[in-house]
Formats: C-alpha cells, structure tokens, sequence
C-alpha cells in the first residue's frame, strides 16, 4: 500500500524550527589537504557556496579537482533556522539547502569552470529534488558573495538553460541569491566521502555540456 507524502515546499518562516544561538560543533582543517576548514583564506582566494543535492558527492566532486581548489566545506544555507542540525534539515523545516562551500583560486580556476562543474555535476531542472533524494534541501542553487559573482552566476545560469532546451530539457530552477549566512554542518559531515569510501552519493547531471568555462576539464 502506497502512502501519500506531503508535496516538499518551502516553509512558512514563522513556522519554521527555531534554531540555537551558538554555532555547532565543526571540524577546524580539511581532512583531505589539511587547510583550514573555516580560514583565513590565503590572499586571493574566493568563495562561492552551492546547492547541487546531496552534499557529500557534491563537496567531494570540487576537492577532487586536480587545481585550484584551497577548500570545501559542507553546510546549510538559504533558510530561517539558525544554526541547524543536520536532522533539523531532513525536516524541510528550516528552510535550508545541503551546499557546498567551494575557496577557490580563480587564477587557475575561473568562476565560470566553477560554475560549468556545478551545472555539469547535477540536474537543475528538478525543482526541490536530486533524483531519488527529494526536499526543499537539494534544491539546486548559487549563493554569491558581491554583484560580481551574480551577474556571472546569472549570465552561466542562461547560457546552461538554453543548452538544456535545445535538448529538450524543462525550465532550470536554479535559485540565485546572495549569501547572507552559511552555517557549517557538523564535523562527520565534513568531507565524508573521504572518510567514508562507500558511502552514498546520488550525483549525476544531465550529460548536457555547460557551454563557459571550457579551460578546465570536467
């Protein structure tokens, strides 16, 4: 016997978990390349968080680049609940996406080869799913830091839609908005995929090429 599920939707803000004030509990250095985990960042290096599903594979699909990357990070973004957990996510009660902080060098991996690899590495077309993993948190999105980073977001996001119906693909649904909080997920979380080799990643795009950032190979 089936049962019915409630359709995923962004909740009402007042309705929405209360949160803590204090931030969790988080790992202090990558646990691939030894970087700080939360900075100070070398001079130079930018940051962009995304959403792309689950965040395992998608913080291990950006440490795995052969240059550029100084760090990732996984956490929660977009909501109202302060300081979520992880559990408190799983709800679609707080409104947050599962994202991935990616420090990057854009001397040797521009914005753009971020943002092909983000478009690439998932299928932003769902609306509030990744596959089998459905909720408001594997919503597909880019949070910018500055005007600068958005209208690169903005035009990359375009040029992908348009590729995408060319072949036949729905509207994308990649939110875009600016960063205002980025609150760490717990220390296990961090690089997972890396402390634990089987585990689950539900990662996969459309086999659609993204059309900008061509300098750096998928």
């Amino acid at each position: 016997m089936f049962l019915f599920r409630k359709r995923p939707e962004m909740p009402n803000p007042a309705e929405a978990l209360p949160g803590r004030p204090t931030p969790l509990r988080t790992a202090e250095t990558h646990f691939v390349n030894g970087n700080p985990l939360k900075g100070p960042y070398p001079p130079g290096i930018e940051t962009i968080v995304l959403g792309l599903g689950c965040f395992w594979g998608a913080e291990r699909r950006f440490w795995q680049l052969p240059e550029g990357v100084f760090a990732t990070a996984v956490g929660y973004v977009g909501g109202y609940t302060p300081n979520p957990t992880y559990e408190e996510v799983c709800t679609g009660q707080t409104g947050h996406n599962e994202v991935v902080l990616v420090a990057f060098d854009p001397a040797l991996l521009p914005l753009e080869s971020v943002l092909r690899i983000f478009f690439e590495s998932h299928d932003p077309t769902q609306g509030l799913r990744q596959g089998n993993d459905v909720g408001t948190q594997y919503r597909s999105g880019i949070y910018t830091n500055g005007p600068a980073q958005e209208a690169t977001a903005r035009a990359v996001r375009a040029a992908y839609a348009e590729a995408l119906r060319q072949r036949g693909f729905p509207d994308v649904t990649t939110e875009i908005k600016p960063l205002e909080h980025f609150y760490f997920a717990e220390g296990y979380h961090q690089q997972y995929l890396a402390k634990n080799p089987g585990g689950y990643c539900g990662l996969g795009g459309t086999g659609v090429s993204c059309p900008v950032g061509t300098g750096v190979a998928a």
